[in-house]
C-alpha cells in the first residue's frame, strides 16, 4: 500500500518555487475551467503572466481560484500541492514593473503562450495580463515523506 504523507509549509514552498507550472482552476456561472499555467512564486504570493482569454474572463468575474502543482517521478514517488486563493488583476504600473522583474529573473526567455484561436481576423496582437494570487490555503501531499 502506498504511504501518503502531509507536506509541511517549507516543503510546500520549496515545491512551488521549484516547479513553476501547474493547473489553474476557476469557475464562472457553475462552469469549471482548468488550464495548464506557468506561475511565479514570491512568498506569500503567486503571480500569473498570461494573455487575455477565457481564464482571465473567469478570474475577473469570479476571483476564487485553485492552483494544483505536482512533481511526479513515478507512480510511487510524487508530490502534489494545492493552493486555494483569490486572483487580483494587477493594473498599477509600478506593481506590474516590479512583478515583471521577478518573472524575467526566474525565466528570462518566457513570454505568455500565444493562442492562435484568440487572434481576431485582422491578426491583432494578444493583450497581456498579470494576476496576483493571494493564497488563503495551501496543502500538500507526498509519497516521499518521513514515514514513507
Amino acid at each position: 500500500m502506498l504511504d501518503i504523507d502531509e507536506m509541511n509549509t517549507k516543503e510546500i514552498h520549496d515545491l512551488l518555487q521549484k516547479v513553476g507550472i501547474g493547473h489553474l482552476g476557476c469557475a464562472l456561472d457553475g462552469h469549471p475551467y482548468v488550464v495548464p499555467m506557468h506561475y511565479y512564486f514570491d512568498d506569500p504570493d503567486i503571480y500569473i503572466f498570461t494573455t487575455i482569454g477565457m481564464k482571465t474572463q473567469y478570474m475577473d468575474a469570479n476571483p476564487e481560484i485553485c492552483l494544483q502543482v505536482e512533481e511526479v517521478t513515478d507512480l510511487k514517488h510524487w508530490r502534489s500541492v494545492t493552493v486555494m486563493g483569490r486572483a487580483e488583476h494587477m493594473t498599477e504600473q509600478q506593481d506590474i514593473d516590479r512583478v515583471m522583474q521577478l518573472v524575467k529573473r526566474q525565466n528570462p526567455n518566457l513570454s505568455p503562450a500565444i493562442n492562435r484561436t484568440w487572434i481576431d481576423a485582422w491578426g491583432r496582437a494578444e493583450v497581456m495580463a498579470l494576476y496576483r494570487i493571494h493564497p488563503s490555503e495551501m496543502c500538500g501531499r507526498t509519497t516521499d515523506g518521513i514515514s514513507s
